[in-house]
């Protein structure tokens, strides 16, 4: 996954939800983790909310987000499981444009060198809605680090070659466009 250094790099303004029935900004370590790692790459922490287990309000808060163009990309941590709790991808389905299948296949299948046939229960998904980039990972710190530092470092690089999803951000409305 080569970094071509001839190329500019480019910010991405990024929101991080944590979805928690129980953490607060003081206990949200997975939130933390991944707010570092989107400030040590470079990128904008645009904003960071947490948010309980319930799709309408999950909704609520993509929906204001896609319609903030402060906001490029939006990473939710938590809700991913399959309890009767976990709804975030329920939340994700109701806005989506676009579904991105190779971000939840991809996240399974590194995630399935680190904790085995248990990735099954990981519902992470991807997808772009009104021209921003969404991203459901799992809770835990681990889940994080590894959707960021194998996936969504390179993929939000506009350095990153063969290609990336920043060099596609202008052309993520072309439908909208008047023909």
């Amino acid at each position: 996954m080569p970094i071509d250094p001839s190329r500019t790099f480019l910010p991405v303004r990024i929101a991080i939800l944590t979805v928690s029935d129980t953490r607060d900004l003081a206990s949200d370590r997975s939130g933390d983790t991944l707010a570092a790692r989107i400030t040590e790459a470079g990128h904008v922490l645009a904003d960071r909310a947490i948010c309980r287990d319930d799709a309408a309000l999950i909704e609520t808060r993509l929906r204001g987000w896609i319609a903030d163009p402060m906001v490029d990309c939006v990473i939710t941590t938590g809700g991913t499981g399959i309890t009767g709790r976990d709804v975030t991808p329920e939340a994700f389905q109701r806005v989506l444009e676009k579904q991105i299948e190779g971000f939840g296949e991809l996240f399974r299948m590194l995630s399935y060198s680190k904790i085995g046939t248990s990735t099954i229960q990981s519902r992470a998904i991807g997808g772009v809605a009104g021209g921003t980039y969404l991203f459901a990972l799992p809770g835990s710190t681990g889940a994080v680090k590894d959707a960021w530092d194998d996936i969504l470092l390179f993929q939000l690089d506009a350095r990153h070659r063969p290609c990336n999803l920043v060099e596609l951000m202008p052309r993520l409305q072309e439908h909208l466009k008047a023909g």
